[in-house]
């Protein structure tokens, strides 16, 4: 009897992301009103003082000590901030659920693709995307997305619109767990998984409310600065003269529905990524040698017929749905 051919990882694999994220533009109003004006970005320039850790032979020299603290620790930087008279902050973008992701975007090996998508097909027969659109509908409703935004507002709601609108009180929603249930939630999990299985077109548009006092600062995308002569030491991100935040940022915050990871007791839901990387604790909570990464998981399914237990099947479909790019690279 014939053995049956072996299926080798394909060299070229890419998978496009099925949630496409926009920009999110800030704007500024009052909570029980209706008005709304943009946030803009200004520069501040500030007279700070010395407080990074200085070297041993200054720091145990009083004199040396007193001569460095003199210095002015002087810095362009920009804010943004409530304008005066409102405390409310209004984030919007929108969200776009796409389908067909048996099929890869890029693939240079037919039978690895065959192999391929008579997995991710078996996956959706066998679980459907109920559980990751439901975490999906979570974060949306929690208002993760808003990050440092989110910290200590007084109130806090989201509005999805889509096929019909619903509104969500976000302390109601925990980050930590995905248990909460609700009608409107239930719904929103609904079209999600709609649009991730193809079977309708999927546009949301999401409004979060953000109360936080008269005046206060908020927290935009802060750019990354490439440019060494740069006379700012913080560049925050605007579209057309209004604050934003990056559609990555949001996309990384919707996709924070791993707790599956060996790390979860400790650390919580952390965002889908191939080896679990956590880059504010310098930690990959998937590590290879454990054999819980993205590519092990993957190439036991596809090459060896070795499915995972449930919840890991969950991670590396939330994987795909990310999107990037998987090839097998030669040693």
């Amino acid at each position: 009897m014939a053995k049956a051919p072996t299926v080798k990882t394909a060299s070229v694999l890419a998978f496009e992301r099925k949630l496409a994220v926009s920009d999110a533009l800030m704007y500024c109003g009052n909570w029980d009103d209706n008005s709304w004006q943009p946030i803009s970005v200004q520069e501040k320039a500030v007279r700070g003082t010395i407080s990074n850790r200085l070297k041993h032979a200054i720091s145990n020299d009083p004199l040396k000590l007193d001569v460095e603290i003199q210095k002015a620790n002087l810095q362009h930087v920009d804010t943004a901030a409530l304008a005066a008279g409102t405390d409310t902050l209004k984030l919007a973008f929108t969200l776009r659920v796409l389908g067909n992701l048996s099929i890869p975007s890029v693939c240079n090996d037919g039978a690895y693709q065959d192999a391929l998508r008579d997995v991710i097909e078996g996956y959706i027969a066998g679980h459907g995307f109920s559980e990751l659109a439901h975490r999906y509908a979570t974060n949306l409703a929690n208002g993760r997305f808003l990050w440092r935004n989110r910290i200590g507002a007084e109130q806090l709601r989201v509005v999805v619109t889509g096929s019909k609108s619903w509104t969500f009180n976000c302390h109601d929603y925990s980050q930590r767990d995905f248990t909460a249930q609700s009608p409107a939630l239930a719904e929103l999990a609904a079209e999600i998984e709609q649009g991730l299985s193809g079977q309708s077109f999927v546009l949301l548009n999401i409004e979060a409310f953000v109360r936080l006092g008269a005046g206060q600062e908020v927290f935009p995308s802060q750019e990354l600065v490439l440019d060494n002569n740069s006379k700012k030491s913080r560049v925050l991100y605007q579209v057309d003269g209004v604050a934003g935040m990056h559609s990555q940022k949001i996309g990384n915050a919707l996709r924070t529905i791993d707790t599956w990871h060996p790390l979860a007791h400790e650390l919580g839901a952390i965002a889908v990524e191939p080896y679990g990387s956590v880059t504010s604790r310098g930690i990959a909570c998937r590590q290879p040698k454990e054999k819980m990464d993205f590519y092990t998981l993957l190439d036991g399914w596809v090459t060896k017929g070795d499915k995972p237990a449930v919840e890991q099947q969950h991670y590396v479909m939330a994987v795909l749905i990310r999107g990037g790019v998987f090839g097998e690279k030669a040693e």
